[in-house]
Parts: C-alpha cells; sequence; structure tokens
C-alpha cells in the first residue's frame, strides 16, 4: 500500500469511508467456526477449559503483532487482554471485551451438532454462534485488517477475551477486575454483547437496540427445614410443604413496575416509532397498556420494567417413605437499579418464618447513559451501514462481564452487530437449541465494528 493511501486510513472518518476488505470477512466466518469447534462449555461446576479458545485468539492477535497477555486464576481458566493503539493519546481508553465460554449443548437436541462449527446455506451453526463467539471473531478479524493496513482508531482499544461469565465469572472478569486493573488504564466505556441487531416488528420497522443497562443478578439459594420421619405418620413441620409454599408464594408474585431512566427512554423511543402519546414520566402512566399498544415490539421493554423471580431447581428427599429434615431450592433472582433493598425485603416476606433464604450469586444492576457521544457514535455506525434502522436505547434482562468492569468505573454498552433476516429470533438462540448465525450477519458486524471503533 502507498503512503499516501495508508497515511488516509489513519484518520478514523477518511478510513471508515474505504470499507472491509475481503480478508476480514472471510475471516470472521472462519474464526466464529473455529471457536465454536472448541468446546468450552461451562456448566458452573469449574470443570470448564477456556485455555484452547484463548491460546487460539492470542495467536490470531500475535500473528497480526499485537500482544497479547494470558492470565488465569485457575489452571486452564485463561483470560487474554491486549492493547491496539490509538492515534489520540490524549484520549481514553476504549474497552471490548467478549467471553469465550458457552453454556452446555445436548448434540441430541440439534439438528447439527453444536460444536460442529457448520458452515451451510450461509449460516454458521453451532454453540457460541451468537453467545457469543461471533462477537469474538469479529473483533479478531477488524483488529487484524487494522494491523494489517496501517489503521490506528482515535482512542487506545483494550482488547478482552474473558472466561466465566456463564458462571460466576470469578475466572474471568471479576478476576481481572480484582487483580489486573492496570491492564484497563485509562478506560471510560467499554463494548460488548447483546446490542446492536435487527428486531423486526412484524410491521415493516427494523428496529436496532443498543444496550444501555442490565439488571443486576440475585441468585438465591432457600432452606426449609423441618422435622425428619417415616413417610406414612402426618408431619406438620415437612420441610417438603414448607419449601413448596415458598416457592408457589416466589413463583406468584407480582413484582411492582419500577422504570428505570433506561426504559424510559426505550419506552419513548419506540413510542414515537408508532405514535404513541403516553409519557413514561408521568404518574398515571400506564405501562402494561403502552406495552399493549407496542405490539411485538413490547418484547424489547416487557422483561424490565419490574424485578423478577423464577424458582429454577428443588431438592429434597432421597426415598418416597422417608420425610427429609431440610428442602432446597435456587430461584434466579432478577433486579433492576435502585431496586435491591426492596428485593431483599420482598424476599423476606414471601419465604416467610419457616424458609431462610441467601443469595446463591449476586452482582449490581447497569444502567448507562444514552445522551453520551459514544452511543450517538455507536447509532451513527448502525444508520450508515442500515439506512433502514431505527436505533432505540434497551436494558437487559440479564447481565454480562460488564458488570465486573464496572467496578473499574467503565461505563458498559451492549454493541453486537448483526442484521439478520425476518424470521430469525435472535433472543430464542441465546442457551437455546440450533443456535446459529447468518454469515450476512458476520459480515455486517464487522464493517459496523469497524465503522465504529475508528472514530469511538
Amino acid at each position: 500500500m502507498a503512503d499516501a493511501d495508508r497515511s488516509a486510513l489513519v484518520d478514523g472518518d477518511a478510513g471508515a469511508r474505504d470499507g472491509v476488505d475481503g480478508q476480514a470477512l472471510d475471516e470472521v466466518v472462519r474464526f466464529t467456526s473455529d471457536l465454536i469447534r472448541i468446546d468450552t462449555s461451562n456448566g458452573g461446576d469449574g470443570d470448564c477449559r477456556e485455555r484452547p479458545a484463548a491460546e487460539y485468539a492470542a495467536a490470531l492477535l500475535a500473528e497480526a503483532g499485537i500482544e497479547p497477555t494470558l492470565l488465569e486464576r485457575v489452571p486452564g481458566r485463561t483470560n487474554v487482554v491486549a492493547r491496539y493503539p490509538g492515534s489520540d493519546r490524549s484520549a481514553p481508553a476504549l474497552l471490548l471485551h467478549g467471553h469465550l465460554d458457552v453454556v452446555p449443548a445436548r448434540p441430541a437436541d440439534w439438528s447439527v451438532h453444536p460444536f460442529s462449527g457448520e458452515v451451510r446455506d450461509g449460516v454458521v451453526w453451532g454453540r457460541g454462534a451468537v453467545d457469543m463467539k461471533d462477537m469474538d471473531a469479529m473483533i479478531l478479524a477488524t483488529v487484524r485488517r487494522w494491523a494489517r493496513d496501517g489503521v490506528r482508531p482515535r482512542r487506545d482499544v483494550v482488547i478482552a477475551f474473558t472466561a466465566d461469565e456463564e458462571a460466576s465469572a470469578a475466572d474471568g472478569a471479576g478476576f481481572l477486575a480484582d487483580r489486573h486493573a492496570d491492564l484497563f488504564e485509562g478506560c471510560t466505556e467499554g463494548v460488548s454483547e447483546c446490542g446492536a441487531y435487527t428486531f423486526h416488528d412484524g410491521r415493516g420497522t427494523q428496529i436496532y437496540p443498543i444496550g444501555a443497562g442490565e439488571r443486576g443478578t440475585a441468585w438465591v439459594r432457600l432452606t426449609a427445614r423441618g422435622r425428619a420421619g417415616h413417610g406414612s405418620k402426618i408431619n406438620h413441620a415437612n420441610a417438603v410443604t414448607r419449601l413448596a409454599a415458598a416457592i408457589t408464594r416466589i413463583g406468584d408474585h407480582a413484582w411492582p413496575v419500577r422504570l428505570t431512566p433506561t426504559v424510559r427512554a426505550s419506552l419513548t423511543a419506540l413510542g414515537a416509532l408508532y405514535g404513541l402519546d403516553a409519557d413514561p414520566s408521568a404518574p398515571d402512566f400506564d405501562v402494561d397498556a403502552y406495552l399493549d399498544a407496542l405490539g411485538p415490539a413490547a418484547a424489547l421493554v416487557a422483561p424490565v420494567v419490574r424485578n423478577s423471580t423464577n424458582p429454577t431447581v428443588l431438592n429434597a428427599g432421597y426415598k418416597v417413605n422417608v420425610i427429609p429434615g431440610e428442602a432446597t431450592a435456587l430461584v434466579d433472582g432478577r433486579c433492576l437499579p435502585g431496586t435491591e433493598e426492596e428485593f431483599r425485603d420482598t424476599l423476606d416476606t414471601l419465604t416467610g418464618p419457616e424458609v431462610s433464604w441467601e443469595f446463591h450469586h449476586q452482582e449490581i444492576p447497569l444502567q448507562s447513559p444514552v445522551d453520551t457521544p459514544l452511543y450517538a457514535r455507536m447509532r451513527a455506525a448502525l444508520e450508515k451501514a442500515a439506512p433502514e434502522a431505527r436505533v432505540v436505547p434497551f436494558m437487559m434482562s440479564g447481565g454480562t462481564d460488564a458488570k465486573h468492569f464496572s467496578r473499574l468505573g467503565i461505563t458498559g454498552y451492549g454493541f453486537t452487530p448483526l442484521r439478520l433476516p425476518p424470521g430469525y429470533d435472535y433472543g430464542a438462540m441465546f442457551h437455546g437449541v440450533d443456535e446459529r448465525v447468518p454469515v450476512d450477519a458476520l459480515h455486517f458486524g464487522v464493517k459496523v465494528l469497524d465503522r465504529f471503533l475508528r472514530t469511538a
């Protein structure tokens, strides 16, 4: 490449106009497929080994002249961190992160083996195709392209591939934030999974939600104790009965509406698309009627207007004619910013005096501002690549590694750009059967990510 051409690529805006080369488009598909083939299933029992995937990513970075650092709290639970230098040394750094682990998958349930990484009919199949080895591959393809062409984004970009996101993140982002904060020096904002994808509303509108918040994780363990005894005798201190009553109360509880600033912004933006006049900030605002009026688009907001508690695991007894002295359960709780105390008080009431509870795992909720230059640049990058896009902010119902990096003062956003066809159920791909991602969506993602990161 001539020096004159190379110098144009150093400037973010000029470089963004040049598009993404064919090699990067080929690489993003190959990297996604290769990463899927590396089984990094994380069942939460500590048996996961991300190291092979981490070594794969580190080798691709090193091959491009980007020096990776591999870090472990526990052998085999490997994280990769690297820094790509920007052109403006006075600008704060940007964190770009993705996790390497995936939830388990049973091959018998799938149409294609979940760890085949098969590319069939323009689609890449396998566990991690959207959660989130696709984004890992986009990051690798983008920064390798920059290295080939001498591109420098405006800001330093810190790249982190993490372990253990699908469990507690104790071996991943939590470990990095606690023990290796120096590697993220200067980072003020970060981008990662769950945002900037096409949501088809069934009415011809293509919505692209950008993640600007997350509910907090509040996984709860319940323990009921009673009087053990023979199954044939009347027992009014039966631990199973006590637990079942508490679980029923928790499962049936109607949590009150609690609208956060992010959710209000999301409701307002969606309402503008459909000509709704109601003000989400008004005291008499009826959120359920508003959601009904939004139609299919309500799915973007309905899970995050309230806290939630879903019983998921029950354990009691060992023989049909033996009443156990103890019974336990796990509940997947999620809480909105500012509702943590309310959540605890409500659990105290719902469990009652005969059942105790404690947090099995807890992480903070997050919300990020949507009136920032970074959000505007994410929006602009999407609208440039997809003029039909209607970009709205949204809050994620679950959580990501952004919670852990927030302890370092890093504001997190969900931005994994994918242009998806009608009928493709993006939400169902997460932890679902037959997870897959279109090749065209990966190509779109690299182009948008490249444009955004150059000017971020």
